[in-house]
């Protein structure tokens, strides 16, 4: 079995595993499975006595993303319930990161943690302090140093968004049981260490498509704490489709109202208030996340022309759409309401959206001829700077006479992707046979498509960004974006089990050092989140290629 998690590279080992893990999702091997962990807790069980404290402690590599420095120390530091975070300077938005803190230690340890000035004299034992020093400038925006010792853990960033992203890294190195919700019985250690990091890439996203299904307001906050949690720092809002259009636009209001009732399938569909929208806005902000919204045009607009008679060049609305066929869709582009239509739109949403950023879709506008589609590209993108945003659009966009700041998101067409890079167009990188959250893992998965193939785990981790598309170099790529299309999702658990495991890899294609990283050690890493993400009551994928990790009070779950 350990051959087969390593996996093969001959054809008949590769099917071998693809047979293991189909018999897998359908129950087959349930009794060898059972036999295996029992054996595994027989014999490789772990003694609860800690060792010494002035003897070297390996440090678990258990970190994701994978740090750019991690250097341990290997001694032990224990939270006690006297424990408190100290924050210098004193200033609100210090002060809401450690209150952030303290709701992620709290629950599972039980203790009465507080939020202090830190004191003039020094800190006291077992205390966590997180500063903002120009010091470290030179680690970025988001950059940050954690040093943990026997008798305190410091936190130090220039920003703070480094603080913040330094905090994921903190949750991490304690117990997985940490992430519970309920009171545990500890003990809260740690092994010392000190972590330098920074990412390399500025742009490390996801995409959520709530669209084709509609997703609630609390859905949406957990993803974004899943997200916050692998220092993603983007999230892209797929609001509009043929399927339902769901953000409340009050010059236009028929858009939510009807072209927001239903969705794949036909369900009731939904749609977000403005007020909701601001909700969304600020608590990805309260995690140091920009959310992108994207209104998909001049293609997937069945919602809007439905919603609209005089937004069709004939005049007449269409019945609304709950089906998954693509490109037979488009605004009449050559009719000026249509302009006056998408200036209302983005006008509204700019007001909302501080983020510099707006998407506008641009993809499988196969109802129109080439000059169409890039006249109408053209003044799309006048309008959103219009607005004082910068446009993000699909590949396709990069055969429209744009120029910069505007931004191509790579999918499909590597010349779509090459194009841009010449006309110096910065680049994010999603290609779909790699970063797309919605293909299938196997066969055997239940959710996701297979039109772009297969995206197993290892396949998810295994790219560069830099080396993807020949002629699209480190300096044309704004960063990474890993879409969920959601034709096939229908809840928050699907969602879970699409985003994880591989949404941790994405992470760390987007922020470690390309020359540190490798198949080999991060599965191991990978696969002591296990238990993290059981703790979280996450649904996430337990992959056969993974060697998962359990809790020994966890229960095994097939």
């Amino acid at each position: 079995m350990k051959k087969l998690q390593k996996g093969g590279k001959s054809p008949s080992s590769r099917y071998f595993r693809i047979l293991i893990e189909c018999a897998h999702e359908l129950g087959r091997l349930r009794p060898l499975w059972l036999l295996l962990l029992f054996l595994a807790a027989a014999c490789g069980g772990r003694s609860d006595d800690l060792p010494p404290s002035d003897e070297p402690v390996a440090a678990p590599d258990v970190i994701i993303p994978l740090p750019v420095a991690d250097t341990p120390t290997g001694q032990i530091f224990t939270l006690t319930e006297d424990a408190n975070i100290y924050i210098s300077p004193e200033i609100q938005a210090l002060r809401e990161i450690g209150e952030y803190l303290v709701d992620r230690l709290r629950p599972a340890t039980g203790y009465e943690i507080g939020v202090f000035p830190r004191p003039e004299d020094d800190l006291p034992i077992g205390s966590i302090c997180l500063a903002l020093n120009d010091e470290y400038t030179s680690l970025g925006e988001e950059g940050y140093e954690l040093t943990l010792t026997r008798e305190q853990i410091t936190l130090s960033s220039s920003t703070l968004e480094g603080v913040f992203r330094g905090i994921q890294t903190l949750r991490q190195v304690f117990p997985p049981s940490i992430e519970e919700s309920t009171v545990q019985p500890g003990p809260w250690e740690v092994v010392t260490r000190t972590v330098r990091d920074f990412p390399r890439f500025e742009w490390r996203g996801a995409m959520l498509d709530v669209a084709r299904h509609f997703f609630r307001v609390e859905e949406v906050k957990r993803v974004i704490d899943l997200l916050a949690y692998y220092k993603i720092n983007r999230l892209h809002m797929h609001l509009t489709d043929d399927q339902g259009w769901r953000l409340m636009i009050h010059s236009w209001p028929n858009l939510a109202s009807h072209g927001g009732s239903t969705e794949v399938g036909g369900g009731p569909g939904g749609y977000y208030s403005q007020a909701d929208y601001t909700e969304l806005v600020a608590y990805a902000e309260s995690r140091y996340m920009t959310l992108i919204p994207e209104f998909d045009m001049p293609g997937h607009t069945n919602a809007a022309l439905a919603s609209y008679a005089e937004l069709n060049e004939d005049g007449i609305a269409p019945p609304l759409y709950t089906g998954t066929a693509v490109g037979f869709s488009a605004l009449a582009v050559n009719k000026e309401i249509s302009y006056v239509f998408v200036d209302d739109v983005i006008r509204e949403i700019a007001s909302l959206t501080p983020g510099s950023y707006i998407h506008i879709g641009g993809d499988e506008a196969f109802g129109l001829s080439d000059p169409e589609y890039r006249e109408f590209i053209v003044r799309i993108d006048e309008i959103v700077q219009s607005h004082g945003k910068q446009m993000i659009g699909w590949d396709e966009i990069a055969e429209a006479d744009v120029t910069s700041p505007s931004t191509v998101q790579y999918w499909l067409h590597a010349a779509h992707a090459q194009t841009a890079a010449r006309k110096g167009l910065k680049i994010i990188m999603s290609p779909a046979t790699r970063a797309y959250l919605d293909m299938k893992y196997n066969w055997c998965t239940p959710l996701g498509q297979i039109w772009a193939g297969f995206t197993n785990v290892e396949d998810a981790y295994t790219w560069d960004p830099a080396k993807q598309v020949s002629g699209v170099e480190e300096h044309s790529i704004l960063g990474v974006e890993a879409p969920l299309w959601t034709e096939t999702i229908q809840t928050l658990e699907d969602i879970e089990f699409m985003l994880l495991p591989r949404l941790a890899g994405y992470a760390e294609i987007g922020w470690s050092p390309e020359s540190e990283r490798g198949w080999d050690e991060y599965r191991i890493r990978l696969g002591s989140h296990g238990p993290r993400w059981d703790a979280m009551n996450v649904n996430y994928y337990r992959s056969q290629r993974i060697p998962w990790a359990f809790e020994e009070s966890a229960p095994v779950v097939f």
